[in-house]
């Protein structure tokens, strides 16, 4: 076709507009809450293991709220599952023990 000059034309990103947080934004704010939570969990693991029991459960609380933040964030019904069951555990164990 003569004289027809074809324009490439990109999409802005709506994801403010529909009230969505830009993706590149969340996903490091995630990925460090993930990574923190994670670090966490692993040290009431190690706090358990060594036998600092009272170090132990402010690290899995950490871990448990950051993995919690996570699963809400990533809308992942598995992980809000398991950490609120977690949580109720940990609650309720911290009501009875004392």
């Amino acid at each position: 076709m003569a004289g027809v000059e074809l324009q490439t034309m990109t999409c802005p990103d709506t994801s403010a507009l529909a009230g969505k947080p830009s993706p590149r934004r969340t996903d490091a704010l995630v990925d460090t809450v993930k990574w923190g939570a994670s670090i966490a969990q692993i040290g009431g693991y190690a706090a358990t293991g060594f036998g600092f029991t009272t170090w132990a459960l402010p690290f899995f609380a950490i871990g448990l709220l950051g993995w919690l933040a996570v699963g809400l964030a990533w809308r992942d019904r598995a992980i809000i599952l398991i950490h609120l069951v977690a949580m109720v555990a940990m609650l309720t164990g911290l009501v009875t023990r004392g």
